[in-house]
């Protein structure tokens, strides 16, 4: 994991693997409202990571890095019953700049960009 200062972490409220990733498929095809991973939601189709998304990831200027709840380990600044989150790394440890319910308060990635502007990158 990439401990620089000023990195992202993304941390999906789902599990990793290709069960994991055929039943969310499923699950936000059949049942949208239900799906847990609002980060999710927002940032993939059913697929693949939304193309407006990849270009925002890519033209941020920070390292960004993404994990599902099960590839967590042991962090101790998170913590996996407030998923999904977006979290920097300042002053050597990890601050969550976007928690649950600020994502799920995201009507679109216009909306989750703006949050991540101004919540994670302040000052950059």
């Amino acid at each position: 994991m990439n401990e620089t200062e000023g990195t992202l972490l993304f941390v999906y409220n789902a599990d990793s693997g290709l069960f994991n990733t055929v039943t969310d498929i499923a699950h936000k095809i059949f049942a949208p409202k239900s799906y847990s991973c609002d980060l999710c939601a927002l940032t993939h189709g059913y697929f693949t990571v939304r193309e407006e998304w990849k270009g925002f990831i890519e033209g941020l200027g920070v390292a960004c890095e993404f994990l599902h709840r099960d590839q967590l380990g042991s962090l101790p600044e998170i913590d996996p019953g407030q998923l999904p989150a977006v979290y920097c790394r300042e002053d050597g440890a990890w601050r969550c700049c976007l928690g649950p319910a600020e994502i799920a308060g995201c009507h679109g990635i216009p909306a989750l960009q703006g949050r991540i502007r101004d919540e994670c990158l302040k000052g950059r």
